[in-house]
């Protein structure tokens, strides 16, 4: 495993009796890949995620709501499991919490805390229904080392290119602090670069053109009837007629999404990058450039990917991947070890070795 080269990123996760997660306990390095069956965890894995940024953002009793109570939530449900417990590591700082279901179907907090190595939990609370942890802002410089790398991470998924798909709508063109989790600012995004930072808006242009050769530019502007609002519309080569990204293939649309995501400028760049399924509608050679798009920004960057493709888990080492099996219905997660395939890889590929069931992370009779 590629250590984690930064104390804002992730160490160590723990979490407990979430969903199909009974027990979990990794060791986090820069570059994550997941593997595993349909129905193994690992969307559950990259989903709670999502639920750290709606303990943070105050959501948790609304999302309790929308998935139908605690016992959505809970490793078979509260007859089973009683608590939801989890804890992140950043290095020598870290943030935990425990939640428990109410009789009125709510989530509460039975503790949560920040701590720092060797000097125990500072101010553990519990009892409350949202988070107390930007109450600690003003009091512990841990804090500063655990609370703003959490709400930086962002949880991508590409997955709907419908006609209805928000990436394709027009939509308001000063929305680019960032790009939102589903890309539905592509364009206000990607306007934002061509005009502040080109040389990485040529960069993601040029890499486009290599999986879709036909691709000529981006054509942003506002739209003809609203200086306020903007379209995703692009340029085919050596042409000037724009197209809509109604027009273009769903594959290309979400390679567009994801090398926008990994060729961003380093201040727009969150401090862990989640991905379920990238390779989903691909080409094998687009799956390639991608492939050394995801390692290239590892070395400076934690990436959390969980995929199905053999031809993306032949592009990486042994060391980077966690499988993920289930067993007796948890979710079960472990590392590999380079040494122990090292005669197998003379003659295999990882994918290979993947498909061959060596790995694990295959369907269980």
């Amino acid at each position: 495993m590629k250590a984690v080269t930064s104390s804002d990123q992730l160490s160590r996760i723990v979490i407990e009796g979430y969903k199909s997660i009974a027990s979990c306990d990794l060791k986090m390095g820069c570059l994550n890949v997941l593997i595993g069956a349909n129905g193994a965890g690992k969307s559950n894995f990259i989903g709670f995620f999502r639920l750290i940024a709606t303990l943070l953002d105050h959501r948790l009793q609304s999302q309790v709501g929308k998935v139908g109570g605690p016992d959505a939530m809970l490793h078979f449900g509260r007859k089973k499991t009683d608590l939801l417990k989890s804890e992140l590591y950043f290095g020598d700082n870290g943030y935990l919490f425990a939640l428990e279901p109410t009789n009125d179907n709510r989530m509460m907090f039975q503790r949560e805390a920040l701590w720092w190595k060797g000097h125990g939990e500072w101010r553990p609370a519990g009892g409350h229904f949202e988070s107390n942890a930007e109450d600690h802002k003003q009091h512990t410089k841990i804090y500063n080392f655990t609370v703003p790398i959490m709400r930086r991470w962002r949880v991508y998924h590409f997955h709907d290119t419908s006609d209805s798909a928000r990436v394709k709508q027009i939509h308001r063109i000063n929305d680019n602090d960032y790009l939102r989790e589903d890309g539905a600012n592509l364009a206000a995004f990607l306007f934002r670069l061509q005009k502040h930072h080109a040389k990485h808006y040529r960069r993601i242009v040029r890499t486009i053109r290599m999986v879709a050769p036909f691709f000529g530019d981006f054509y942003l502007r506002p739209t003809p009837d609203n200086a306020d609002r903007i379209q995703l519309e692009w340029t085919e080569k050596e042409q000037d007629i724009p197209f809509k990204a109604s027009e273009l293939s769903d594959g290309t649309l979400r390679f567009i999404l994801l090398a926008t995501v990994l060729l961003q400028p380093e201040e727009y760049m969150p401090s862990a990058i989640i991905v379920d399924e990238p390779e989903l509608g691909l080409h094998p050679y687009a799956i390639n450039v991608l492939a050394e798009l995801i390692k290239s920004a590892s070395h400076e960057h934690q990436l959390i990917i969980s995929t199905q493709s053999v031809e993306l888990v032949n592009q990486f080492e042994v060391e980077d991947l966690i499988v993920v099996d289930k067993q007796q219905g948890a979710s079960t997660f472990r590392r590999l070890e380079q040494d122990s395939f090292q005669e197998w890889l003379q003659d295999y590929s990882l994918g290979e070795l993947w498909k061959k069931n060596l790995l694990g992370g295959r369907p269980q009779p």
